[in-house]
């Protein structure tokens, strides 16, 4: 009897003994695996807004693609597990992160740390929907060379005629075209809109608009720079002998305003600039500079 005791009482401490080791490994996989869940979470964000805020400045030289990867993991202290930063101008950045991590239970069974690694991919595509736009548009056979100056006509008995057209964007009018100009549209326009085009004496109202613009800021790349007018790209729709009454959207360009207006000349001058913005990607739109930025992986 005293021998059966003493058995039952040997294998109830086997058990207690497994049962503690068990727990204790349960324990050591709930608090180590929730600091592991914790800190790739929040390394994946940190490399997810590198990627997105470089691929803001894919149309830029790979250097400033560079800096702003590494500015905003600096803002989100994480500088230090940068691997690589992968860019391929004009198309996708690739941000690669590693972060070694200490951990606490674990490290009974020998394992002291682990390597936590994340990849975040942002690619730029062809704008196709997007809010904000100038009441101004560009036919979309014109090729546009970025960096060369154009000028674009608002004389009243040209407005609606030629390579570029002025369109009556919320409900027309001069006093409706110059708040749009400066604040821009307020809906949505996308590839296949139809819209009319303004006619009228606008150009008094061009020039009081381009002159609050053109002082508004003083650096292109400024992300928030008024002089920065998002164009709607376009083809005649509508023809009524010389006048073109309608154009159906096709895309959309970036057009940097160079110069105060001269009021003599009724025309604006500027350069088309290669830029992302906010709005969608569609793949029918036509590719004129003006491109949106997304994550990918």
């Amino acid at each position: 009897m005293f021998q059966f005791w003493k058995s039952e009482k040997g294998g109830a401490t086997l058990l207690v003994a497994l049962a503690f080791t068990g727990l204790l490994a349960l324990t050591g996989l709930v608090v180590d695996g929730g600091l592991l869940y914790s800190t790739h979470a929040h390394l994946q964000k940190a490399a997810n807004a590198a990627a997105l805020s470089g691929g803001q400045e894919l149309t830029r030289d790979e250097t400033v693609v560079e800096g702003i990867v590494e500015e905003t993991l600096t803002h989100h202290e994480e500088l230090s597990s940068l691997q690589d930063t992968v860019v391929v101008k004009d198309k996708r950045v690739t941000v690669r992160l590693t972060k070694p991590t200490e951990l606490t239970f674990m490290k009974l069974f020998g394992i002291d740390n682990v390597d936590i690694n994340v990849k975040a991919t942002a690619r730029i595509g062809v704008m196709g929907r997007a809010m904000g736009a100038a009441p101004l548009g560009i036919d979309e056979s014109i090729e546009l060379v970025y960096g060369q100056e154009y000028t674009l006509k608002v004389d009243e008995e040209e407005v609606d005629t030629g390579n570029f057209g002025v369109l009556a964007l919320a409900g027309g009018g001069a006093k409706t075209y110059e708040q749009t100009l400066i604040h821009g549209f307020d809906q949505e326009l996308k590839v296949g809109d139809i819209v009319e085009t303004e006619t009228g004496n606008i150009a008094g109202k061009t020039k009081n608009a381009t002159d609050i613009l053109i002082n508004s800021c003083d650096n292109m790349y400024e992300r928030d720079c008024p002089r920065v007018l998002l164009i709607p790209v376009y083809k005649p729709h509508n023809h009524d002998q010389n006048q073109m009454k309608e154009v159906e959207i096709r895309g959309f360009a970036y057009f940097y305003l160079t110069e105060p207006m001269d009021g003599n000349e009724k025309e604006i001058k500027g350069e088309f600039i290669k830029r992302t913005g906010q709005g969608f990607e569609l793949d029918e739109a036509a590719e004129r500079g003006a491109f949106i930025v997304r994550l990918t992986e």
